[in-house]
């Protein structure tokens, strides 16, 4: 293979970075070009991610690597948040921090609604109230505006993505953390959002990694596993299919890469979750 550089844009919940990834032939030699903080902002009582903040570093980032000639360039952030567009494509107020308090009770409320088991059923992904589904359920039980105006709905990488080439769409293993995607049509699930009260009309395309999304500044945008542990399980070095990973950052994940998605009530009872890979993996 020939050789070549890409810029991977890795944004994590407490910190950020843009690296030079180069290729040789044979070996990958990583490079970093920018890395900053991740930091929270409370507005109202509301806890905000400093997105605007970390635009900006994603853009020194990326004009610091620009003289290497990259091939193109991935984005990878943490799951379940999202932001929302408007008709015209502005972003509706600054996405809201998993950890701010709005989802209190929406676990107990969707369950009111549609039984556990039929979310699992239905999503195949593990119960928590960082959700972007109770996220969502809590703007429903508010009578947000912004869902009256939203015409978009584009998770954390997704937002990013649009920011750097224009294109509304979601990235299949981002799209796989929210618990409202059904892994068993490989599309949104919008039977549950009906349920739910969510507009399912504001949920984008949502294609598979690799996808090319655009350019930014001439450098072609390819969509990654845009989940950041989804990208970490692609770069586990094994030479086999049969494989556990540990992938420690913020959170720490133990898993298994498989080919369909596990739906079963053992895995209910256990409250394991089902997300997205490449190559269609789970």
């Amino acid at each position: 293979m020939d050789k070549k550089t890409v810029l991977a844009v890795d944004l994590g919940a407490e910190s950020g970075r843009v690296m030079a990834v180069h290729f040789d032939g044979s070996r990958l030699h990583l490079e970093e070009l920018h890395r900053f903080p991740n930091t929270t902002v409370i507005v109202n009582g509301t806890l905000h991610w400093n997105f605007l903040r970390l635009w900006d570093d994603i853009q020194t980032g990326i004009a610091k690597g620009k003289a290497l000639n990259p091939a193109s360039i991935g984005v990878d952030t943490w799951g379940v948040d999202f932001g929302l567009l408007d008709r015209q494509g502005n972003l509706i107020g600054n996405p809201v921090h998993y950890r701010d308090g709005r989802t209190a009770q929406m676990m107990e409320s969707a369950f009111a609604k549609v039984p556990k088991a039929d979310i699992f059923a239905q999503t195949g992904v593990q119960f928590m109230p960082i959700n972007t589904l109770y996220q969502m359920l809590s703007l429903v039980a508010s009578g947000s505006p912004q869902l009256q105006i939203a015409e978009t709905f584009l998770t954390a990488p997704d937002l990013l993505n649009y920011w750097l080439t224009g294109a509304k769409v979601c990235e299949f293993s981002i799209a796989t953390t929210t618990q409202l995607f059904d892994p068993s049509t490989d599309t949104w699930a919008t039977g549950l959002m009906d349920q739910l009260g969510i507009p399912s009309h504001i949920f984008p395309e949502i294609v598979p990694p690799g996808t090319r999304l655009g350019s930014y500044d001439g450098i072609p945008v390819i969509a990654p596993a845009c989940h950041d542990t989804g990208s970490a399980v692609a770069a586990v070095p094994t030479a086999t299919q049969d494989f556990a990973y540990i992938s420690s950052g913020t959170w720490s994940l133990v898993g298994l890469e498989v080919t369909q998605p596990i739906l079963t009530p053992e895995a209910l009872a256990a409250n394991v979750t089902n997300e997205g890979g490449v190559y269609g993996t789970y």
